[in-house]
């Protein structure tokens, strides 16, 4: 009798191709159905997912970076602005930033209103977020001063020795304007000017910049540095003569300059300014390079794959139930 039953199901399932969930048949094939959907859906997760990760690396890796190495500022690099022969500010000017000067004294930090306690390492002031610090100040400041200027004179040679550069007195009798820069070393054997409009610097972040200027740099009035992915803190301004930035100019950079560097009214710097002589500023905003951001891409790309996987495993246990 079980076998005729079971015959009767099976021509039912003939005639129909209706399965019921009580049936032996529709239990099997049910069974067979969920295989059908368990393998595709492990064999996707095995290719994309090794191909999410892969991407994930190249996108979180960094970069190799293009040019010559970096400048070494060694203890000069705590400052925002160092001179040896002091500094003046006038109008609205903010730095934020350590500054310091030596061997010059504090009284040749002018127009900051330096606020000092006798035998301190440091003073304050209303245009400075950050210290300022003098050669004339409580111990170990003045070692300390002598030893950053030290390590600017060596970043400044340095800079100024390097061989074999990559471009030579480029621009119109060194005028860079409307110029796009790539990684390297720029040697002028001239001064150098933004003369109108703006120079942009084009590469990575990681990227390096030295330009060594044997005369003067000058950013006219309203020019600008533009930075396309570029770091201000890998570019260097090597100039053996003044660096002036002309009003409202915008300057991107570590300036290591031999003698003065002049800031007319309303120029901002992002860098620092690292004179052998003195800097004057006049209504100028001064500041150290931002921190860097990453690139969405470097966010993105993991994240995709990690919710590509869940959605994956997720569908699976489902389909196992």
């Amino acid at each position: 009798m079980q076998r005729i039953q079971e015959s009767a199901n099976l021509a039912l399932v003939g005639k129909d191709s209706m399965v019921g969930k009580g049936t032996v048949v529709g239990s099997r094939l049910g069974k067979r159905a969920d295989r059908a959907r368990f393998w595709p859906a492990v064999l996707i997760s095995m290719i994309v997912v090794p191909m999410i990760i892969v991407l994930g690396f190249y996108a979180i890796a960094p970069a190799q970076s293009v040019g010559p190495s970096p400048v070494d500022l060694g203890t000069a690099a705590n400052y925002v602005i160092l001179t040896k022969a002091g500094m003046t500010a006038t109008g609205a000017t903010h730095i934020w930033g350590d500054i310091g000067t030596s061997p010059a004294a504090a009284s040749d930090i002018t127009g900051f209103d330096l606020i000092y306690t006798p035998g301190a390492t440091y003073s304050t002031s209303a245009l400075v977020t950050g210290s300022v610090y003098a050669s004339d100040y409580g111990t170990p400041t003045p070692s300390d001063l002598s030893t950053a200027v030290l390590d600017m004179e060596a970043a400044y040679d340095s800079a100024a020795g390097l061989p074999s550069p990559d471009f030579v007195d480029v621009g119109s009798a060194g005028d860079i304007a409307g110029m796009t820069l790539t990684p390297g070393l720029y040697k002028w054997t001239t001064g150098v000017q933004v003369s109108t409009g703006s120079v942009t610097i084009s590469g990575a972040a990681s990227d390096v910049w030295i330009f060594q200027i044997t005369g003067d740099l000058t950013l006219a009035s309203g020019t600008q540095v533009i930075l396309s992915g570029a770091q201000p803190s890998n570019i260097f301004w090597q100039v053996s003569g003044q660096v002036t930035l002309e009003t409202t100019s915008v300057m991107k950079g570590i300036i290591l300059c031999k003698t003065a560097i002049v800031m007319n009214n309303g120029a901002t710097l992002e860098g620092s300014a690292l004179a052998q002589t003195a800097v004057t500023m006049d209504a100028n905003y001064v500041y150290t390079p931002g921190t860097v951001i990453p690139e969405f891409s470097q966010v993105l790309i993991p994240l995709v794959g990690m919710v590509f996987v869940v959605a994956i495993v997720s569908k699976v246990r489902n389909q196992k139930k």
